[in-house]
């Protein structure tokens, strides 16, 4: 399953054949999404302010901003914001989150042939979603999108190794009955393994950009074993499961924490951002 691995891949990085079938498939239940996605450690703000100039009055394009987990915050510092969302489900909830700020506005399309406004964005910011656009034409848009000078700032989530870190070792026998397609003695990468060039090779080389700066933050959240399954019921991996296959798994997966961990497990996030400047 795509947060379970051996080596340093990245999570967020589907294959082209697996990125059009999965990419919609969080709107199919938006308000789990809404309910059991985490949010992003207030540093990350800062640094979105401090590199990618996301600070009160810029105008900030966000790209696929789900149902509002960076959106709110980024609101909250004073950006004014045109949302782009593909899943109206998840617009939908977007709007209902940020009925209260006048300086947004959640847009119901595809990044990919939204047509972009006159004006140029200060900055683009797609938190956990870049990776599910089309390869073909994000860099280049988010290029046309912005100002010279702007920011093109990509936020990029991975489930590393730490936490309750036995039960993912025992939890592999879960996955390796339930679903074919998951590798025997899979592991979490740690975080210092976790790779970024390949995003930063793939800003560079469309020579719209300057270098890529990043920042890491990493962040430890403890779980019951209901709040656990929500988590994974939002993963699109796990989504795509035939409905027996996912059953029985969040059953496994359920019975290890209730038996082995006392209803609770911890899980380690890496959350990487990559701010690129227009040229």
């Amino acid at each position: 399953m795509p947060e379970h691995s051996t080596q340093a891949a990245r999570d967020d990085r589907p294959e082209e054949s697996r990125r059009a079938r999965l990419s919609r498939i969080f709107d199919e239940d938006a308000e789990l999404y809404d309910r059991a996605r985490p949010g992003y450690p207030p540093e990350l703000f800062d640094d979105l302010e401090e590199l990618a100039g996301a600070r009160p009055g810029s105008r900030v394009l966000e790209v696929g901003c789900g149902t509002g987990q960076a959106t709110v915050p980024l609101a909250g510092r004073g950006c004014r914001i045109t949302a782009v969302e593909a899943g109206p489900r998840m617009a939908e909830v977007a709007r209902r989150n940020l009925a209260g700020a006048a300086a947004v506005a959640v847009v119901t399309a595809e990044f990919e042939s939204w047509p972009l406004p006159e004006e140029p964005f200060d900055a683009l910011v797609s938190a956990t979603a870049f990776h599910w656009l089309d390869p073909a034409v994000r860099i280049v848009k988010a290029a046309d999108a912005l100002r010279p000078g702007g920011a093109l700032a990509v936020v990029r989530t991975q489930h590393v190794w730490g936490g309750t870190e036995e039960f993912f070792v025992e939890v592999q026998r879960c996955y390796e009955r339930f679903d074919p397609d998951t590798p025997p003695g899979l592991r979490p990468p740690a975080a210092t393994d976790v790779d970024a060039s390949d995003h930063a090779g793939e800003v560079a080389r469309s020579g719209r950009f300057g270098p890529t700066v990043f920042r890491r933050y990493e962040q430890d959240l403890t779980y019951t074993t209901s709040d656990y399954l929500d988590v994974l019921r939002t993963y699109s991996g796990h989504r795509a499961l035939p409905e027996a296959a996912r059953n029985g798994l969040l059953a496994c997966i359920a019975g290890l924490i209730d038996r082995r961990y006392d209803g609770r497990v911890t899980k380690r996030y890496l959350i990487e951002l990559g701010v690129s400047r227009r040229r």
